[in-house]
This record gives C-alpha cells, sequence and structure tokens, in this order.
C-alpha cells in the first residue's frame, strides 16, 4: 500500500493525488463505533503523527517574521524604524558614514555660491538645488549630502549597459577616479564598493544605488521632494520612481500645479512610514 502511494504521489493525476491525500489525512482520525458520540482516543500512530506535525508547524515563521526577512532581504538603506523624529529614520552619518561623509568636498560650491558664480553639473536634481543650498550656511549637511549624491548619480551615468540583460559596467579605476575628479579616493572607493561588485552593476546594485538616491534627496529637500529632476537623472519612468521611494517608506502623490499647468509628483516621507506590504497569494479552491 505504501509502494501504492507513493507511485500515486509520484506520477498519478491531480485528482488521484487529491484521493490519496483525503485518505491519509481521514486515515489520523480515530475510529467509532455507530451511535457513539464520546469522545474519540487517539492511538499511539496517530498520537505520533500529530505530535510531528505540531514540531513542524511551532517552528514555521509567522507572517510578520517573514516579512521582516523580506524587509531585511531587500536592497534599500537600513532605516531606523525605532525613530521618534522623521530626521533620525536615515541619517547621513549612518547611511553614508561618518568618516566619509567628512571627506565630501564642499568648499568649492561654498566660494562659488557665495560669490554668485553659477554651478554647473550634469544632474538636473543637482543644478536645481546647489545655489540655495550651498549658499545658506546652516546647511552645510544638506551640502554634504547633495555632494555626495551628485558623485553617486555620476557613478550610475558614467556607467555602460553591460554584456548581461539588466546589468552595467563601471569604467576602470583610474578612468573612474577621472571621471569624479575632485571626489576624493576614500569617497570614490566607498560609492564603488557599495553598489557594484567586480565592475559590474547587477539589478540588485542598481536597486540599491537608487533607493539611497530617493532617501538622500529627502534629507536634500526636508522629505518633501518633487521627483522629476531625480527621474531625469536616473532616466526611468514615473510609476518606477514612485516604486522606490515607497520603498523607502515615503508616499508618493500627484499634486497639480496650477502656475505651470502641469502635475506634480511629490514623495513625503513622515512617520508612520508606509512600506510596500508582503504579497500575498490568493488560496487556490
Amino acid at each position: 500500500m505504501d509502494q501504492r502511494t507513493d507511485l500515486g504521489q509520484t506520477f498519478g493525476t491531480k485528482k488521484a493525488k487529491k484521493v490519496i491525500q483525503d485518505k491519509v489525512l481521514n486515515a489520523i482520525a480515530p475510529q467509532r463505533k455507530p451511535g457513539d458520540f464520546s469522545t474519540p482516543k487517539l492511538d499511539d500512530a496517530s498520537k505520533a503523527i500529530l505530535n510531528s506535525i505540531g514540531a513542524v508547524t511551532s517552528t514555521m515563521a509567522s507572517r510578520e517574521e517573514l516579512q521582516a526577512v523580506i524587509d531585511e532581504a531587500k536592497p534599500v538603506p537600513k532605516a531606523n524604524l525605532d525613530a521618534e523624529e522623521i530626521y533620525d529614520v536615515y541619517r547621513p552619518e549612518e547611511i553614508i558614514g561618518k568618516e566619509i561623509l567628512n571627506l565630501v568636498p564642499i568648499r568649492e560650491w561654498q566660494e562659488k555660491a557665495k560669490h554668485g558664480e553659477s554651478i554647473q553639473f550634469r544632474s538636473r536634481y543637482v543644478v536645481s538645488r546647489v545655489q540655495a543650498i550651498a549658499s545658506n550656511d546652516s546647511a552645510e549637511m544638506r551640502l554634504r549630502v547633495l555632494r555626495y549624491l551628485s558623485i553617486v548619480l555620476l557613478f550610475y551615468l558614467y556607467s555602460k549597459p553591460g554584456r548581461q540583460k539588466g546589468t552595467r559596467q563601471v569604467p576602470p579605476r583610474d578612468k573612474l577616479r577621472e571621471l569624479l575628479a575632485p571626489a576624493p579616493e576614500a569617497v570614490i572607493e566607498n560609492i564603488r564598493r557599495k553598489f557594484s561588485d567586480a565592475g559590474q552593476l547587477r539589478k540588485f546594485h542598481i536597486d540599491l544605488l537608487i533607493a539611497h538616491c530617493c532617501a538622500l534627496a529627502c534629507i536634500v529637500d526636508n522629505f518633501e521632494v518633487d521627483t522629476q529632476n531625480l527621474r531625469d537623472d536616473l532616466r526611468i519612468e514615473q510609476k518606477m520612481m514612485n516604486q522606490y521611494f515607497h520603498e523607502i517608506g515615503a508616499r508618493v502623490k500627484p499634486v497639480k500645479d496650477k502656475a505651470e499647468d502641469r502635475m506634480l509628483h511629490i514623495a513625503k516621507l513622515a512617520l508612520p512610514l508606509d512600506f510596500p506590504k508582503q504579497r500575498q497569494m490568493r488560496a487556490r479552491r
């Protein structure tokens, strides 16, 4: 009978497998005589089966535990979920590193802003913000974050599509150092190690890089970001841009700009954070 059951489970049709499964489950139920409504007692074999089932199910992860594992594996900057203020959720010292942050060069931008000189850069996001932030003496941390973000954007923009679909190739180190100048070597290496592996950006690295850009943009823009410039720099669709902001806990809402007669997409990072929930498959009938 055991051999027939194994053959049926291996080679049988769905209907046959269902019949076998029902027989096995019914076999666990204790047999009672007709008209006997007393509480049935399990024999030793049935108790052993139920105990083994209990041991297995007791170690199964709960939905909350599964969600925590999924969140931990996601390519996003680590958020402080115990933060009571929004500026403590993604602290620059944590997601960039205090030592790297102090090495980010900002004096050139400060000097140009002080003398009213225009600051040119290969990023619409950076150019549209750098003048106001660099001329504000009380916004030094935001300026450092913006400068670091500008280097990350250049790192991504100077990479080329790789041979494998969905990958990007990082320029050689000497060339990368030249392209990202005047960024210090330590800052370039920090970005290269964090967002690539063996000179290549795979999907995980690309997602991680863009998610970091979203978190850094929230810091620069005081947690309320007009996403258009960043979306244009990264050359992705608005729907995808919204998803990346959602992955770091932000909400994106369309807002009508009456002055320019266009629709803005504003990403707002606020407590409580709004993360995507684990998808649950609908049970089959």
